[in-house]
């Protein structure tokens, strides 16, 4: 018995599906982003979300007029009798430039960020072209020990300082043990706990861009400076220095721009008289409920920070015309 013979229908049926299911995926890949998009898109939305969007709420805020209300400030925009008034106030910002409280906070506040920032860049150089120039096989492990304290709280780290610092804490005994002093020091409640604990917080931040530009390094230049007669500070001073310049500036403003806002630090390990903006920031909203004073203080020390970033980017951009 013989089998029949497809029907026109049945042999277009294939193609009309291949076809319908092709139009199908167009219209997916149409809707849905492609990679690259969604490469550059998430990162933009958490920014947007977490960053630009928050910013742009405060630097709202701080045009407004403090009320005793929740939330404790005045609209910009209101509307009354059919008419739009607009309540803008600047004197938030004015008083910021005229009050010598404000203004020696902000120095105070840059002063120690730019110091705890050198001694983060002095103790992290060596460090970091240790671990670059250990073996492949010592680097990980000598770059867990690095990033280790990350695996424990922020809130502790600090907490343990204290511990330390105290005048009946671990260092003053282990100081009058050997001999070295007599009498505590003070080290508890004053600026250098707070440069003992910043520059403890935030050195795997110079490290790491360090280790990473170091570690990349063309070793074939030191060998021809060597080759050459260099000595080793030389070589030092005219190849690795400048090769591993942008990993300072990158390492330098990871440590600068967190610490020049640190609140946590100072709080636990600073005394009273310990000036900072991120403490002032804190009184602000939460102690005086002044949210408006408070959003400008926090918008001028953000515009105070693009400084540093606009000349971390000038050199950035000069380093790939170079390149090219």
């Amino acid at each position: 018995m013989r089998t029949p013979a497809p029907t026109s229908s049945a042999v277009l049926g294939a193609p009309s599906g291949s076809r319908l299911l092709g139009a199908l995926k167009k219209r997916l890949a149409m809707l849905l982003p492609s990679g690259r998009t969604t490469v550059i898109g998430v990162p933009f939305l958490f920014l947007t979300v977490f960053f630009a969007v928050p910013f742009v709420l405060v630097f709202k805020i701080s045009f407004a007029d403090l009320r005793l209300s929740i939330p404790p400030y005045s609209d910009l925009v209101s509307v009354k009798d059919g008419v739009v008034h607009f309540a803008l106030q600047l004197g938030h910002y004015a008083f910021l430039l005229q009050d010598d409280l404000y203004i020696a906070t902000y120095i105070s506040s840059l002063k120690m960020a730019a110091i705890s920032t050198f001694f983060c860049l002095l103790i992290g150089y060596p460090v970091a072209y240790y671990i670059a120039r250990s073996e492949p096989a010592r680097r990980n492990l000598l770059m867990m020990g690095v990033m280790l304290p990350f695996w424990t709280s922020f809130l502790i780290r600090v907490y343990a300082w204290i511990g330390i610092l105290k005048d009946d804490g671990l260092l003053n005994h282990a100081l009058m043990a050997v001999g070295l002093i007599h009498s505590p020091l003070r080290l508890y409640h004053t600026d250098i706990g707070v440069y003992i604990g910043m520059v403890y917080s935030y050195l795997p931040f110079m490290v790491m861009p360090l280790y990473a530009h170091l570690v990349k390094m063309d070793l074939t230049l030191l060998e021809a400076a060597y080759d050459l007669g260099a000595k080793p500070w030389t070589a030092f001073t005219r190849i690795t220095l400048p090769l591993s310049k942008n990993g300072i500036i990158a390492g330098s403003l990871l440590v600068f721009i967190p610490a020049v806002g640190e609140y946590v630090i100072p709080e636990l390990l600073g005394g009273a008289d310990t000036l900072m903006i991120g403490r002032v920031m804190w009184a602000e909203f939460f102690n005086d409920m002044d949210w408006p004073m408070a959003s400008a203080v926090t918008v001028a020390m953000v515009l105070l920070l693009l400084v540093p970033m606009a000349v971390f980017q000038y050199y950035q951009v000069k380093e790939l015309e170079g390149a090219k």
